[in-house]
């Protein structure tokens, strides 16, 4: 455990940012089960059609072809939330919600995170959209889903168009996630920072703390993972993203055992 990763949780000055690696320890369908979907639904054959693009340039051409990603979200809804899945089974998630962690940032679309929190009686408040902003309190946990909620198709960052339309960073949860993280510490935890999005902001954010001239003063950012990578570890560290790696071959496992040593 990084003393300064520990002071910073001690003092409620650590915001937890969950991936999707979260939502696959409950066992939930992962990318290339979403794109043999796409695949069947408009004909064609999955491995042929998987080499046609990325997932959000193939989640564009079913929007194209169908004229909505309403089905798509349907489907999704019902096979991440299966009746099967009990989340108070899943030990990472109680840890989560037993954290001193006063902002969870996620780009999960699923609703485990808040179901979590639910099961275990822990008060939190949902912001997918600038319309939950204006009646936040500093005094509850905010769980801010970046890319969207089931609860609202034109929340979805899914699709190409709506991925690009994220780049500018100028919506009100870009926003806030500026301010918070400008002040903040930030733990990414089932995540494997490949998302373009926050690679963007990370650096944007080294530029202006450079332009302020108190670059040393910006909180320390840390990711947690179990695989080693020397190319990761450069470039997200000249973004002031600090890499904490397990022995642990288990990610489940490796996982669960950092976030009770880090909340203990």
């Amino acid at each position: 455990m990084k003393p300064e990763l520990k002071r910073a949780y001690d003092a409620g000055k650590l915001i937890l940012f969950a991936g999707a690696g979260i939502s696959r320890n409950l066992g939930l369908p992962e990318w290339h089960e979403l794109i043999s979907h796409l695949a069947h639904e408009l004909g064609y054959d999955p491995d042929e059609f998987n080499s046609y693009g990325t997932h959000l340039a193939l989640a564009e051409y079913y929007k194209k072809r169908t004229g909505s990603l309403g089905p798509l979200r349907s489907w999704m809804d019902r096979e991440w939330h299966r009746p099967d899945i009990d989340v108070r089974s899943s030990e990472i998630h109680t840890l989560i919600t037993q954290g001193n962690f006063s902002r969870i940032y996620t780009t999960n679309y699923d609703r485990w995170l808040e179901l979590a929190h639910e099961a275990h009686h822990v008060p939190y408040r949902k912001v997918s959209s600038a319309a939950h902003l204006v009646s936040l309190t500093e005094s509850e946990r905010h769980i801010i889903k970046l890319h969207g909620d089931f609860d609202d198709d034109t929340s979805l960052v899914l699709d190409e168009s709506s991925y690009f339309e994220r780049l500018n960073f100028d919506s009100p949860l870009d926003l806030k996630l500026t301010h918070d993280v400008i002040g903040n510490s930030v733990l990414f935890v089932g995540y494997s920072i490949s998302d373009f999005n926050i690679r963007l902001l990370f650096y944007r954010l080294t530029k202006m703390w450079g332009r302020t001239g108190l670059a040393s003063a910006r909180p320390k950012s840390y990711l947690f993972t179990n695989r080693y990578n020397p190319v990761a570890k450069e470039v997200l560290g000249q973004w002031g993203i600090e890499m904490i790696v397990s022995d642990e071959e288990n990610p489940r496992r490796a996982l669960a055992t950092f976030l009770q040593e880090l909340i203990a």
